[in-house]
């Protein structure tokens, strides 16, 4: 099934939108083109906007010192995508390298960084860029973190309701119409009327996407996580809500299958921080404060209590909190 469109009547949040009139198509060559008709920057910055409408993951990376003889000049800037792909330039060769794998950790942990290198040949013993100077990078997230929610039950919502204040991305996605709808969720960017398995096969999952399992069956978020393995997801973090008992079931019946238990044990299930969390507005603040715990690096020991960063069925065969909806 298709994604819902938007209906007529619906009131939609307030955004930018860039309308192209130059005939350059989206897309890192679209925009390597967009930076030869209208120069670097101009470009960058139609780049982000694009790929903040989009939900891709990205960083900017801006020269913010330059001492000494160096090959960057402030404010030189360059834009790494998700997928690694750039455009922009902060003077190349191994300062940019470093730029763009540090850009890539900035994507995945949502956290700015300074890249801070010293041009010299006592510092750079290879001979690279030995220019006598140094350079100090700015690296920052452009785009909120997404959140994919299988299941637009009543939890479902509270979540979302909740994250879209905080500053997530949100994608929800259930097989009933009427529970992934605009209507019942104007806060998400998209909502997917699809099948569990099919929904878990289409979602689009990076090592920077927070994911939420919580249909209303546990056949359908046996199927999720099992698609979400065979297609070899990684996110940074994974919660499936429900008791212990009924995680111990979804585990030993995905292990029969092939799933790998070192993958099971990155599923954080009892989901949520233990706050005795009863009503659904209760359980979804839990769930929210332990993403932005992960979101903003605060200690393990605060995020997951237990055993974290993998999940306490597993690892201690408790019962943990019923959280069914």
């Amino acid at each position: 099934m298709a994604s819902e469109s938007k209906r007529s009547g619906t009131r939609e949040p307030p955004h930018v939108r860039v309308r192209r009139v130059d005939g350059v198509e989206e897309g890192a060559d679209g925009a390597a083109r967009d930076a030869a008709s209208h120069g670097v920057e101009d470009a960058i910055f139609r780049e982000i906007v694009r790929l903040r409408e989009a939900g891709a993951g990205a960083a900017l990376a801006t020269v913010i010192d330059v001492r000494g003889s160096a090959p960057a000049r402030e404010p030189m800037k360059i834009l790494v995508r998700a997928d690694g792909s750039t455009l922009g330039s902060v003077g190349g060769g191994c300062l940019e390298e470093e730029v763009k794998r540090r850009a890539l950790q900035v994507i995945e942990e949502d956290r700015p960084a300074r890249v801070s290198m010293s041009l010299t040949e006592e510092d750079s013993p290879g001979g690279a860029l030995i220019c006598g100077g140094s350079v100090e990078v700015f690296v920052e997230p452009i785009t909120a973190p997404p959140l994919v929610l299988f299941g637009g039950g009543h939890v479902s919502r509270a979540v979302a309701q909740l994250a879209a204040r905080v500053g997530f991305r949100i994608l929800v996605t259930d097989d009933r119409p009427a529970y992934a709808s605009r209507e019942r969720f104007p806060m998400a960017a998209e909502t997917r009327v699809e099948y569990a398995d099919a929904a878990a096969r289409s979602a689009p999952i990076d090592r920077s996407t927070f994911v939420l399992v919580m249909t209303r069956t546990h056949a359908d978020d046996r199927r999720i996580l099992e698609e979400l393995f065979r297609r070899g997801a990684q996110p940074r973090w994974l919660g499936m809500i429900g008791s212990g008992q009924k995680a111990r079931k979804t585990f030993d019946a995905l292990a029969e299958v092939g799933v790998d238990k070192t993958w099971l044990k990155r599923v954080r299930t009892p989901v949520g921080l233990r706050l005795g969390a009863r009503t659904a507005d209760e359980i979804a603040v839990s769930i929210v404060a332990e993403m932005i715990a992960v979101r903003r690096g605060a200690p393990e020991s605060i995020a997951v209590p237990g055993s974290p960063p993998e999940n306490r069925v597993l690892d201690e065969g408790g019962e943990g909190e019923a959280r069914d909806e």
